[in-house]
């Protein structure tokens, strides 16, 4: 529930903190004190357009805060602001916090992260349902009368809606697994000869993970070979024969071998002949090793420019690199594999896309029987509450009309909807088509009264459900808001009200005011005590000048309540 709302210069508000409770709070005044402007703050907060008419005038900037118990919050906001990324503790308070700037700027908070406005939307008719003059929301929109009538039905029926919903997501989570499966094995039958064409073809072809690079590389060296065929073969011929270089460096060895020992200086030398030799034998067998490696076969040649173009040109053929062919073809052999194994799954998922539709309709159907049971016990509810609301003359249906199967949906197979007869043999219509302001907030009241505790948000708002009206049928929409809000388990109703009878009501009485210093005007806000609520009261019924009799008969509707 709405614990708290704060207010900076928005219209003739210049600052204010209002704080809210439990149960029915009224709000009075005087016609044009400014009830509206409380109530065009909420809104804002609650994602409603921005308009910059709200920012009070020489200010740049207006901004709202609205808080809300955290205690008790409707499920589906902390799965909205989940989704959203929005992070809140469980039981932390709830703050809203929306600012406007002069220049269009506006910006949206939800405890003190940045969101979107279209957030702030979202999650408001989880905690604020606003009845008024122009309302579109809560129970006059007929996207929410189906679950309001589900949740009336009540849990002992065997099934409920969450069930329908339930077998709804299985059935089609089967049914969409049978269509893919469906389309994927018609595209492979389809396939199925060029397939096996081209697995023959690869397994011809025996294509292996880094062949390309290693044959690619053999032609390199080949082609190297052939342009260093001739100094090779120099090479080879000065390190070979008698006259070579290396036999000479050996010669020389064995002669000052001889002699080293006559002089130091000849061991010294032998040493360093010896050093050459070894080094000159290992860049004879390096340069042996070469002229093998760099051989040129123009055969060999051949055959690898062969493989690597048919290699090249089946990776081509696929659209794939070659080292990616060998894994093409365990795919394509996988593709034929499923062709082979296709039927036989299929069937299996046939056969779950069956028993969910089964499933399905059974639950849809009961849940249907149930909806238009308790629609009779609604309407009975409701026509119970119209006459003393001056709607004697009205008739109210719950209308659950049968979907064709092709709208069928997580909801079940109904359409539900309230309607209305304002007159003795008027066709029903819908809740705003048909009702003026006055009766629409009071059918509405009616509804609610009915349905008690199955739903709606946490705080609901009646904006002047009493225009138009005044003695009993007060006094009996009076007893109906205190009913609803005493009845809600903690519960909280606010009701902007002209009604004497309606404001002897309240637990909690807020007094709007206008005052002005000549050049400035500003709207304020008291939450009045006993006194303050007697003389509230008898100001309703008396206007400017208070009487005693006013005073008495505030007295008396305080002390009837």
């Amino acid at each position: 529930m709405l614990t708290t709302l704060s207010i900076r210069n928005i219209v003739l508000i210049e600052a204010l903190d209002l704080d809210f409770h439990a149960g029915l709070g009224v709000l009075t005044g005087e016609t044009g004190a400014g009830k509206s402007i409380l109530l065009d703050a909420l809104g804002l907060v609650l994602g409603a357009r921005a308009d910059l008419g709200l920012i009070r005038a020489g200010e740049s900037v207006a901004s709202v805060v609205a808080s809300f118990d955290g205690a008790h919050l409707a499920p589906g906001i902390a799965a909205t602001l989940g989704e959203a990324g929005v992070e809140i503790e469980p039981g932390e308070p709830l703050i809203l916090r929306r600012q406007l700037k002069q220049d269009g700027g506006s910006r949206a908070y939800i405890n003190d992260q940045p969101v979107s406005v279209a957030l702030l939307r979202e999650i408001a008719p989880f905690l604020v349902e606003i009845h008024g003059q122009h309302d579109d929301r809560g129970l006059v929109n007929p996207r929410g009368h189906r679950a309001l009538l589900d949740r009336y039905v009540g849990h002992g029926v065997g099934v409920d809606a969450g069930a329908v919903e339930m077998a709804w997501r299985r059935w089609r989570k089967a049914e969409e697994a049978l269509s893919t499966a469906r389309a994927r094995l018609a595209k492979a039958s389809e396939d199925r000869d060029l397939l096996l064409a081209h697995v023959a073809e690869l397994a011809t072809l025996a294509p292996e993970e880094g062949e390309e690079d290693e044959l690619a590389a053999a032609r390199a060296d080949m082609q190297k070979g052939e342009r260093l065929s001739g100094d090779l073969g120099e090479l080879s011929h000065l390190f070979s024969g008698s006259d070579s270089a290396l036999a000479q460096l050996r010669a020389a060895a064995r002669r000052l071998d001889r002699i080293a020992g006559e002089h130091a200086l000849l061991g010294e030398a032998l040493e360093s002949l010896d050093r050459a030799m070894i080094e000159a034998g290992e860049a004879e067998e390096r340069i042996e090793r070469a002229v093998e490696a760099l051989a040129h076969d123009p055969m060999a040649l051949d055959r690898i420019e062969t493989r690597l173009f048919e290699l090249r040109a089946a990776a081509r053929k696929h659209a794939c690199a070659v080292d990616d062919l060998p894994g093409k073809m365990r795919d394509m052999r996988e593709e034929l594999d499923a062709i082979e194994a296709g039927e036989e799954g299929l069937a299996a998922l046939e056969k779950a896309a069956h028993e969910g539709g089964l499933e399905y309709r059974a639950l849809a159907e009961a849940l249907s029987v149930a909806r238009v049971e308790a629609a009779s016990r609604l309407d009975v509810a409701v026509k119970g509450e119209l006459a003393p609301l001056k709607l004697d003359a009205a008739r109210f249906r719950t209308a659950v009309v049968r979907l064709p199967e092709d709208r069928w949906g997580s909801g079940g197979v109904d359409a539900v909807e309230f309607m209305i007869a304002t007159n003795p043999g008027a066709d029903f219509a819908p809740l705003n088509k048909i009702a003026s302001g006055g009766e629409l907030s009071r059918f509405i009241l009616a509804l609610k009264v009915a349905l008690a505790e199955e739903g709606g948000a946490a705080t609901v708002i009646f904006d002047e459900i009493d225009r138009g009206v005044g003695g009993a049928v007060a006094q009996a929409i009076g007893e109906r808001l205190a009913r609803l809000a005493g009845g809600q388990g903690g519960g909280q109703l606010l009701a902007v009200t002209h009604s004497p009878q309606v404001a002897a009501r309240g637990r909690q009485h807020y007094f709007i005011a206008k005052s002005s210093d000549g050049t400035v005007t500003r709207t304020g806000v008291q939450q009045l005590n006993e006194d303050g609520r007697r003389h509230e009261i008898a100001r309703m019924l008396s206007g400017a000048e208070i009487t005693p009799e006013a005073r008495a008969q505030a007295d008396r509707l305080l002390e009837g309540v």
